[in-house]
């Protein structure tokens, strides 16, 4: 050898991007291989490679038969049967070998003599070669598994070289490839040839072929990595995505929350005329996605997560998780949305269980016999059904199911049935006889105009929210 060897292996490795350490103990193994293919070789021995002038020389270690088994490998123990990484083919597992860093223990009483042969001859320098080239194949391996074993969850950016109908391969750079399987791609999506495509890192394993990348496109966290490219409050930590539902090709609900006051999650997740909302549902492939401002209050949460439907009064079991929304009659089939969508997504969303119920079916199930008025709600509001289909927001007195009003308390006379008034009707304490004012409780606010109700679990929200949540199916 020489020291052109050297140079070259120096070129390799900046190359590859492997220590140069590295490909000289694979060349050392190599050696050790073709000496050992010899019919006249040593059963211990080792090769010693000079870093300078490349010269090599082949030591015989003659070891002493007691501490043999100290300085040998220990043999694997496999379930399964090893396969060839080049072939594919099973193999038996390699005999023990010499572990040089139990030898280096025992040198004092391990004898070294050198037997480094004239040449190699042609069939040792062909076993050089392969077994240098694995070497070099597994350190490129080894590299890439540690490079992406600590990325799982980041947006890589790749180009589709291959797609058939178990996966596509998308090539993220000269030396590394992924794999998206059908599993993890979006329905309706294409993947041609020579397309960039973004997509998040699903799971990285080691393989006998190499590290295995799996890719995804139907992840959530894209939807946040996409958004933190585009949106600069997000990498500055001003604004949060706390929440991700999404059903992957057609909706997804978000909930931003801003951390500086005077910073508009929503705004600024939209950008100026939508253009930032625009670019993530454009690489979504017009996937519509919907912004929600995080609320502490599950009430006002959960009818947010419900836009693009108004929303009138929303009652909660924080026990259960539970949440009653009552809405428009007009917004019914909105709220629910196509197959359940929007109603669906608002509950992964929020985390909670959502019963949708219109105004006029709600008002009915209350005060129907064997209804499914809940006790606190019979309790603070009357039972009258007025003429616009709502119950009348006045609290009913001790001992009844209706408020003072003389009308309302003649329905109590007639058997208790629900009853319509010709009209709203709310009537304050004071105008009402002295003997019931004292007993009757305050009227509770009706919150149409998205005051708060009286109860602490129903919660109105009719008003113009602060931020509106942004629907990109209406356009930006």
């Amino acid at each position: 050898m020489s020291k052109e060897i050297i140079d070259a292996l120096g070129a390799i490795a900046d190359e590859k991007a492997i220590p140069l350490e590295t490909l000289i103990d694979a060349l050392e193994a190599a050696l050790l291989s073709a000496y050992k293919k010899a019919s006249d070789s040593a059963e211990y021995a080792r090769v010693e490679i000079d870093h300078v002038s490349g010269d090599f020389i082949v030591w015989q270690l003659l070891i002493p038969e007691e501490i043999v088994p100290l300085v040998l490998t220990e043999p694997e123990e496999l379930d399964e049967p090893l396969i060839d990484p080049e072939t594919g083919e099973a193999r038996e597992p390699a005999a023990p070998e010499l572990d040089l860093e139990k030898v280096k223990e025992y040198r004092d009483r391990i004898e070294e003599v050198n037997v480094t042969p004239e040449n190699f001859g042609r069939i040792a320098a062909v076993t050089a070669k392969q077994v240098l080239l694995q070497r070099v194949r597994e350190a490129e391996r080894e590299l890439t598994f540690e490079e992406y074993r600590d990325r799982v969850g980041e947006l890589i950016n790749g180009v589709i070289q291959q797609t058939d109908s178990r996966y596509t391969l998308v090539r993220l750079n000269e030396t590394t490839e992924a794999l998206l399987p059908r599993s993890e791609q979006v329905d309706g999506e294409r993947y041609d040839n020579a397309q960039r495509v973004k997509a998040i890192i699903k799971e990285v394993s080691s393989s006998p072929k190499g590290p295995s990348i799996i890719v995804s496109r139907r992840d959530p966290n894209l939807i946040r990595e996409l958004f933190a490219l585009e949106v600069p409050e997000m990498a500055d930590g001003l604004v949060e995505i706390t929440e991700v539902a999404r059903e992957p090709g057609y909706r997804s609900k978000i909930a931003v929350i801003s951390h500086q006051d005077g910073v508009d999650p929503v705004g600024a997740c939209v950008g100026p005329r939508g253009s930032r909302v625009r670019m993530v549902v454009s690489e979504l492939r017009g996937e519509k996605i919907d912004i929600i401002p995080f609320n502490e209050e599950p009430a006002r949460f959960v009818a947010k997560a419900l836009s693009p439907a108004r929303v009138r009064e929303v009652l909660v079991d924080d026990d259960e998780k539970q949440a009653t929304v009552i809405v428009p009659d007009d917004q019914l089939a909105l709220a629910i949305g196509r197959s359940g969508q929007n109603a669906r997504l608002a509950a992964r969303l929020t985390g909670w269980r959502i019963d949708i119920r219109s105004e006029s079916d709600y008002a009915v199930e209350a005060t129907a016999p064997g209804g499914t008025e809940e006790e606190g709600d019979t309790q603070t509001r009357c039972a009258a059904i007025l003429s616009n289909g709502r119950r009348c927001p006045n609290a009913p007195i001790e001992d009844s199911r209706y408020c003072g009003i003389e009308a309302h308390q003649g329905y109590e006379a007639a058997g208790g049935q629900p009853q319509v008034a010709p009209e709203p009707v709310d009537v304050p304490s004071e105008d009402l006889p002295v003997e019931e004012a004292t007993e009757a409780p305050e009227a509770v606010a009706v919150a149409a105009e998205g005051a708060p109700a009286a109860e602490p679990e129903a919660v109105v929200d009719d008003a113009e929210p602060d931020a509106e949540p942004v629907d990109t199916e209406a356009g930006e």
